[in-house]
């Protein structure tokens, strides 16, 4: 069902035609540009669940065989996400193996990978974030080197994708953020530091984990906005000044007295 909904979202994209989800854009946009880049004409109606295909484009979005893959890319990055996770927090080989054999195993996260899902690009931007998280630590005794901006900046990216595909990013949003206060918390208490570098660190955080993550979420809605510029089953949710911009639509360029 979730494969027929999102499809179709996807097909909104490429055909333009605005349309009102409960999610944010990111997830349903990616999987657009997945079908639009791998030759898929958006014309398929996903009615019902079950339809078959038949000669439609779907292999980019979905992604059963190796080469003709999005969702199934993402949902297989979620293994050495994990392995390196694992092998930087604990130092162990066995450990970070075990990890991932247990992934590459997992029955859910096979299935998940295989369908025009949000659930893998979701996973794949947690799963980024808390690895680019623990890489930043790993960098903890040399800040504001290359390594340690390239992994805090990284980690505000997949924060910002992690809560463009869906609003449960929020708990990976809570896990960074008590993690940049303990952080924060351990530097405050160290005499060596001074209140000027302090400052310097706190301003790095602030700038990569909330004014970044914030200008890429607010980004992907501009580009929401300005692609679906045509009318469609979203419209009625929003007002008439807004219905009136939409090509199609029966108040379009209308004039409307304030």
């Amino acid at each position: 069902w979730d494969e027929t909904h999102f499809g179709k979202m996807g097909s909104y994209y490429i055909n333009r035609t605005f349309f009102f989800d409960v999610h944010p854009p990111l997830g349903k946009m990616l999987i657009g540009l997945a079908g639009y880049l791998s030759g898929y004409d958006g014309t398929f109606p996903f009615q019902k669940p079950g339809d078959r295909y038949e000669q439609h484009n779907y292999m980019g979005m979905r992604g059963v065989r190796f080469y003709r893959i999005f969702c199934a890319f993402l949902g297989s990055c979620l293994v050495p996400f994990a392995y390196l996770t694992v092998l930087e927090l604990s130092k162990s080989l066995p450990a970070a193996l075990l990890t991932a054999f247990i992934l590459i195993f997992d029955t859910g996260c096979i299935t998940l990978s295989q369908y025009i899902l949000l659930d893998p690009i979701l996973m794949f931007f947690l799963m980024g974030a808390v690895l680019s998280m623990v890489k930043c630590n790993s960098c903890a005794d040399r800040p504001f080197s290359a390594a340690w901006w390239f992994w805090l900046s990284l980690t505000g990216v997949n924060l910002a994708g992690a809560i463009g595909v869906k609003f449960v990013g929020l708990f990976v949003v809570l896990l960074v953020g008590l993690n940049t206060v303990y952080d924060l918390w351990e530097l405050l208490g160290n005499l060596s530091l001074s209140l000027v570098m302090f400052g310097k660190h706190l301003l790095a955080r602030v700038l990569c984990l909330i004014i970044l993550p914030l200008a890429l979420y607010t980004a992907m809605f501009a580009v929401h906005f300005t692609v679906l510029n045509k009318s469609g089953p979203g419209d009625g949710f929003f007002s008439s000044a807004f219905q009136s911009q939409l090509i199609g639509n029966n108040l379009h360029n209308v004039s409307i007295p304030e």
